[in-house]
C-alpha cells in the first residue's frame, strides 16, 4: 500500500512540476506546487482504498472473510455469556429524542432472546436545568414503564462537570459500574443500532478475547432534510469501497469512531484513559477527538482494533444544515490538530502513529487547496501569455486529480451497479441515476464552502479560539437568507474575487474552476435550499438520494419513522 501511494505521488509530483515549471519558476508557482503536494496524499490514499475496496467486493473473493476472518464468529448461534452495557451520552440534547432510540435498541435485543445480557445507562453531561430535569422525567417514565428487573437495568447518572468531554463521561462509567460488565456499546445520542448486529458484534468479541474495540460500519438514517438525504447517498457509498479498502491493510489497527462500537471494558480502563496536553486551548487542555486517540493506546496495550466493513444495523444521523455540517467540522478540526501534541507518545504501533499524523493531516491539506485557488487568476495570467503552454496536459493532470478526489463514492456507485438487485433497492436506475448526479454535484459545492470555512478556522486558532462541546442540531429545519448571508459571506467574496479575476485573464480558466469555486460564489443560496423543508419534501417525494431503510426499512427503523421527534411520520 505505501509503494502504490509513494509511486502515485511521485508521477502526479513529477507531472506538476514540468507543468508548472514552464517558463520559468516564481513564488506564486512554487506556492502553487506546494499546495498541490499538501493536497495530495489524500487524494492518492482515497483512491487507493477505493480501487482496493472495489476489488476485493467485485473480485469473487468473499471481501469480509479477506479482511476480517474473525467475522465468522459472528454469524454461529452461540450462547452469550458476557456481560454488556449499552451507553447513551447526552449533553444538552433533546432527552426524548434521544431515549427514543435507546428504547428502540433495548426492544431489539429483548427480541433476539438475550435482552438479560444488557443494562442501559443514560450519561449525561448536560448543564442546562430545563434539559436536565426533562432527561430525570424521561428516564424515570422509562424505568416505571418497564417496571421490576427491566427498569433497574436502566440508570441515569448527570455529572455536574464536563471533566474529559465524552472520553472522560464514558472513564467515569467504568470507575464506578466497570467491574459488573466485560464489555460497553457506547452510542450517541442519534445512534441506533439492530439487536441482531449488537449481538453478532458481541459474540465476535466473546470468541476472540484479543479484540479491543469493534467498530460496526454505520450508515445515516432517513431524514426529511435534502442536505442530509444527499450527503448520506454519497457517504454510503464512499464508506462502503473506502472501509474495505482501508480494512484490508491496516488490519488490527484499525479506526474507532467512538460510538456504534463494542469496547472491551477492562482494558479500556486500564490504558485508554487520555491525557492533559499541555498548554491552554485550542491545542491544550482536553482533547476533543478523543476515539483515535483511544484506538492507539488499545493497540499499544496489545489488543486488536478492527472495523467490520459492512452495513449491518447499525447508524447515524447526518448534519441537516451546511451550517451544522461546518460546526461539526470546526470541532473536528481542532480535536484532530491537538494530536500534534501526541505524536512522541511512547510506545505507539508504527500504523497508531500513522493514523494520528493522517488525522491532521485530513485538516492541514485544506488550506493548500484554498491557496491553490486563491493563486489560480495569478497561475492562469502567466501561463496564457507563454506560447508553449500545456493546457492539455495541465487539464489532464486536473481531472484526474479531480477524479481522484471522488473515486470512492465511484467506486461504491459502481458496485451498486454490478450488484444484481441492489440498484432497486435504491429507487430504480432512474433514480439512483439522477440520485448520483445530484450527490456528485453536491459534493463539489459542500467541499468548497467547508475547505475556506476550515482554511479560516484554523487562522482563528492561531489567535486562540477554540470550539464548546454542546448539543448538535439533528432534526431537518429552514436556513434564513439573513442567517446565510451572515455566516457564509466570507466564502462568497472569496468565491467572487477569484472566480472574476480568472474571468478577466483567461475566460476558459474559468469553466476548468468552476467545479471547485462554484460552491463559494453559491454558498448562500445552496444553504438555504438544502436546508428548505419544501425541497427535503420534494426530494422525499420523489425518491431522489433515496436509500435502501426507506424503501425497504428494517423493524428498527420503522420503529424510529413512528417517533414524532424525528419528524418524518407518514
Amino acid at each position: 500500500m505505501l509503494g502504490l501511494n509513494l509511486a502515485t505521488f511521485a508521477a502526479m509530483m513529477v507531472a506538476a512540476i514540468d507543468i508548472l515549471g514552464i517558463g520559468g519558476w516564481d513564488l506564486p508557482r512554487a506556492l502553487m506546487l506546494l499546495g498541490f503536494a499538501v493536497c495530495l496524499p489524500w487524494n492518492v490514499l482515497g483512491f487507493w482504498n477505493g480501487v482496493i475496496g472495489l476489488w476485493l467486493l467485485r473480485s469473487g473473493v468473499n471481501g469480509r472473510d479477506a479482511v476480517s476472518p474473525y467475522a465468522a464468529a459472528g454469524d454461529v448461534a452461540t450462547p452469550v455469556t458476557v456481560r454488556t452495557a449499552v451507553l447513551m451520552t447526552l449533553r444538552n440534547e433533546p432527552p426524548a429524542r434521544a431515549l427514543a432510540r435507546l428504547r428502540i435498541v433495548k426492544a431489539s435485543l429483548d427480541e433476539t432472546g438475550f435482552g438479560g445480557q444488557f443494562s442501559y445507562f443514560i450519561l449525561s453531561d448536560t448543564n442546562r436545568a430545563d434539559i436536565a430535569e426533562a432527561e430525570e422525567r424521561e428516564v424515570a417514565a422509562w424505568q416505571q414503564q418497564l417496571g421490576g428487573l427491566h427498569g433497574g437495568r436502566i440508570v441515569y447518572r448527570r455529572r455536574a462537570v464536563n471533566t474529559g468531554f465524552k472520553a472522560g463521561n464514558l472513564h467515569d462509567f467504568c470507575a464506578q459500574w466497570g467491574d459488573g460488565f466485560d464489555l460497553m456499546l457506547p452510542l450517541d445520542a442519534d445512534s441506533l443500532m439492530s439487536g441482531e448486529t449488537i449481538l453478532r458484534l458481541v459474540r465476535i468479541m466473546q470468541a476472540h478475547p484479543k479484540l479491543g474495540i469493534l467498530q460496526s460500519l454505520v450508515v445515516g438514517t432517513p431524514t426529511a432534510s435534502a442536505f442530509a438525504r444527499i450527503f448520506q447517498f454519497g457517504m454510503r457509498h464512499g464508506m462502503r469501497s473506502y472501509t474495505m479498502g482501508q480494512a484490508w491493510w491496516v488490519g488490527d489497527c484499525g479506526p474507532f469512531w467512538g460510538h456504534n462500537a463494542v469496547l472491551r471494558i477492562a482494558p479500556f480502563a486500564e490504558h485508554c484513559k487520555l491525557p492533559i496536553l499541555s498548554g491552554r486551548p485550542p491545542l491544550g487542555g482536553h482533547i476533543l477527538s478523543h476515539d483515535q486517540v483511544e484506538a492507539a493506546l488499545m493497540r499499544r496495550a496489545g489488543f486488536e482494533v478492527r472495523v467490520l466493513p459492512e452495513e449491518c444495523g447499525s447508524w447515524e444521523d447526518n448534519p441537516p444544515t451546511m451550517l451544522d455540517y461546518l460546526a461539526r467540522d470546526t470541532r473536528w478540526c481542532q480535536g484532530n490538530l491537538q494530536y500534534l501534541k501526541l505524536l512522541g507518545l511512547p510506545g505507539l504501533k508504527l500504523l497508531s502513529r500513522y493514523q494520528l499524523i493522517w488525522a491532521i493531516w485530513m485538516f492541514l491539506a485544506i488550506p493548500g487547496w484554498t491557496m491553490m485557488l486563491a493563486l489560480a487568476p495569478v497561475l492562469a495570467m502567466e501561463m496564457a501569455g507563454q506560447p508553449d503552454c500545456p493546457s492539455t496536459g495541465a487539464a489532464l493532470l486536473y481531472t484526474v486529480f479531480l477524479l481522484m478526489n471522488q473515486t470512492a463514492k465511484l467506486a461504491g456507485y459502481a458496485d451498486t451497479c454490478l450488484t444484481p438487485g441492489r440498484v432497486a433497492r435504491y429507487g430504480g436506475g432512474l433514480r439512483f441515476a439522477c440520485g448520483v448526479v445530484v450527490e456528485v454535484v453536491f459534493s463539489f459545492l459542500q467541499h468548497a464552502i467547508a475547505s475556506f470555512r476550515t482554511t479560516l478556522f484554523m487562522i482563528f486558532l492561531l489567535g486562540g479560539r477554540s470550539v464548546s462541546w454542546s448539543g448538535q442540531a439533528r432534526d431537518a429545519y429552514g436556513v434564513g437568507l439573513r442567517t446565510a448571508l451572515l455566516r457564509l459571506w466570507p466564502q462568497t467574496v472569496f468565491g467572487v474575487l477569484v472566480g472574476g479575476a480568472l474571468w478577466m485573464v483567461a475566460p476558459a480558466a474559468w469553466w476548468w474552476a468552476m467545479p471547485v469555486l462554484a460552491g463559494d460564489i453559491l454558498a448562500i443560496p445552496f444553504t438555504c435550499l438544502t436546508a428548505s423543508p419544501r425541497v427535503g419534501l420534494w426530494s422525499r417525494s420523489l425518491g431522489l438520494c433515496t436509500i435502501p431503510d426507506e424503501r425497504h426499512p428494517t423493524p428498527e427503523v420503522l420503529a424510529l419513522m413512528g417517533e414524532s421527534a424525528l419528524g418524518l411520520a407518514s
